[in-house]
């Protein structure tokens, strides 16, 4: 069994610091340069304090409902992502509860979200999802089209595009979803190439509890972690999730 499935979560949150900055340091990055993100779904409310009290800020939540319940709950200073598949109709609880919605992932959603923050006189910054398996489980725009819907995204005045999202296969060995990583990278040079204006790359969230140094190699700016950070979480409530 994995050490971290049983490990303290500040002890776990230490070792997985420390291997992104190792695989940032492969790359001649600061590792400074990468953000830890806690993924807290299903995660039971004093396991996300422990992770607080070990400097965690960054939180990924799945669910609104889950969000809805636990940020007036976990205080201040915190900055909540939604990085699951997002309904259209959530919209108007997303732009009241999250930083940043991670999964924009068709021009419906970005529309109505657009339409919601210029309601309530906000400006919501959003991650394009990329489908970069092409699997039909998961959410996200094909690589192909990423082009199209970032330029359809960029012209929503109350919505900032600051990069891109996205969660490849899963396989038993991390390496080989260095392929997937890449093409997300590559998917953000040809963006940036285009100088789309008002379009900011700054951010490729990528990488996961058993993937997460490959993507900071291949120049992830965030990291997804929930498992080896709280260890392994009750039965899976829905699929096409991160893990």
């Amino acid at each position: 069994m994995d050490s971290f499935m049983t490990d303290p979560v500040e002890q776990n949150i230490i070792r997985i610091r420390q291997e992104i900055a190792e695989a940032a340091l492969r790359r001649g990055r600061n590792p400074d340069s990468i953000r830890l993100m806690a993924v807290t779904k299903t995660v039971d409310d004093d396991r996300i304090r422990e992770a607080l009290a070990a400097g965690i800020r960054l939180i990924g939540e799945n669910y609104v409902q889950e969000a809805q319940r636990k940020i007036p709950l976990l205080g201040e200073g915190l900055e909540w992502h939604m990085i699951g598949h997002l309904q259209t109709n959530k919209s108007k609880y997303a732009v009241h509860l999250f930083h940043m919605v991670q999964s924009v992932d068709r021009i419906e959603l970005a529309l109505e979200l657009d339409k919601r923050c210029a309601a309530a006189g906000l400006v919501m910054p959003v991650l394009i999802e990329v489908n970069t398996g092409d699997e039909a489980s998961k959410s996200g725009v094909a690589p192909e089209g990423t082009l199209d819907l970032v330029e359809a995204v960029a012209a929503c005045g109350n919505l900032r595009i600051r990069g891109l999202m996205t969660m490849p296969p899963w396989f038993p060995d991390p390496e080989e979803a260095r392929p997937f990583f890449r093409t997300l990278r590559e998917l953000r040079n040809r963006i940036l190439d285009r100088a789309i204006p008002g379009v900011d790359m700054t951010e490729l969230s990528m990488g996961m509890s058993d993937d997460f140094t490959v993507a900071v190699e291949e120049g992830a700016t965030i990291v997804r972690i929930g498992r080896a950070i709280f260890g392994q979480r009750p039965p899976k409530i829905s699929s096409g999730e991160n893990r």
